[in-house]
């Protein structure tokens, strides 16, 4: 296991890799545009805000009182971004709300989208739009709640192949679907993505809601699956603004960017056996885009489980 804190890089400057071209205009044309659900309560929100209200963790103890995006890559992979907050507090606190992410009336949001960018071989260029959430409600199951985390990583991405856009793929928690890019539905000829009330997961139909643009406020970065770096692309709006301060080190971060499962009955914690797993109310936090697949081969992050519908 890598070790919680590397000591050595916590006080260091962000990791500055050279700065790349920026991102396509094809990519850009070809962009997402995202429905949140009508009755959504969270806003987007951006990764800088968030780590403002977290402090890092192994096994339910402090390693360092406060954490920034210049300073996340000096932390290992058994570290738990850990609300400072009590989640249980009703109503939440601001920054798991995040009101001045909801997308205004031209899909403006305050919370900058990230922009992964990976080239590969045969003229492929896939370019991932994640999504990130404070908070996730995972919903009730006859009026018990489970599934609930502090930090929730989402992420569309679309293939383009010389160019051409050719594959549209939208995560759901661990899985997702895959369609031929013309089968999905466009808004103003880009593609249309629905984002589930409170589990922000994305589907290819849903409920209509406010529209998020990421084209308009964005941080984008360069991956090479070679020696798995990241590099700057550009940015837009607070995004482009703040990307060349930040660098690009916290992309590098593979630990959790929420709380460890609390215990049973911390925060109220329970867990209950159905079938033959265990659901509990509150879950760990998800891991970052760095541990998404980026380099996959297939359009889905699992090959030998990839379909790619060629209708809705």
């Amino acid at each position: 296991m890598v070790p919680a804190l590397l000591i050595s890089l916590v006080a260091a400057s962000p990791l500055r890799l050279a700065k790349r071209e920026p991102v396509p205009s094809f990519v850009l044309a070809n962009a997402p545009l995202l429905h949140l659900h009508s009755t959504e309560e969270y806003g987007l929100s951006d990764v800088a805000v968030h780590l403002a209200h977290v402090e890092p963790q192994v096994n339910y103890s402090s390693v360092a009182s406060s954490v920034t995006l210049q300073t996340l890559s000096g932390f290992g992979s058994d570290v738990f971004l850990t609300s400072k907050d009590d989640v249980t507090d009703s109503p939440k606190a601001e920054w798991l709300r995040s009101p001045y992410g909801a997308p205004d009336a031209n899909g403006l949001s305050g919370a900058p989208a990230t922009i992964v960018l990976v080239n590969k071989p045969d003229g492929v260029l896939d370019a991932f739009f994640f999504t990130f959430f404070s908070f996730n409600d995972g919903g009730k199951v006859i009026g018990i709640a489970f599934g609930d985390h502090v930090g929730d990583w989402e992420h569309t991405m679309v293939r383009f192949v010389n160019g051409e856009p050719t594959a549209y793929y939208l995560s759901a928690h661990s899985g997702g679907s895959a369609y031929t890019f013309d089968a999905v539905e466009k808004t103003s000829g880009r593609p249309t993505a629905y984002i589930a009330h409170g589990t922000h997961a994305n589907y290819a139909t849903a409920d209509a809601g406010p529209l998020w643009d990421p084209t308009l406020n964005y941080r984008a970065y360069w991956y090479e699956p070679g020696t798995g770096g990241f590099t700057i692309a550009d940015g837009a709006g607070a995004g482009g603004a703040q990307i060349e301060a930040e660098g690009t080190g916290w992309l590098d971060f593979r630990g959790r960017w929420g709380d460890e499962q609390y215990r049973i009955l911390e925060h109220g914690n329970y867990c209950v056996p159905i079938g033959d797993e265990e659901e509990c109310h509150y879950v760990s936090g998800p891991t970052g885009p760095v541990d998404k697949v980026l380099d996959r081969t297939a359009v889905c992050p699992n090959a030998d489980s990839c379909t790619i519908a060629s209708s809705l």
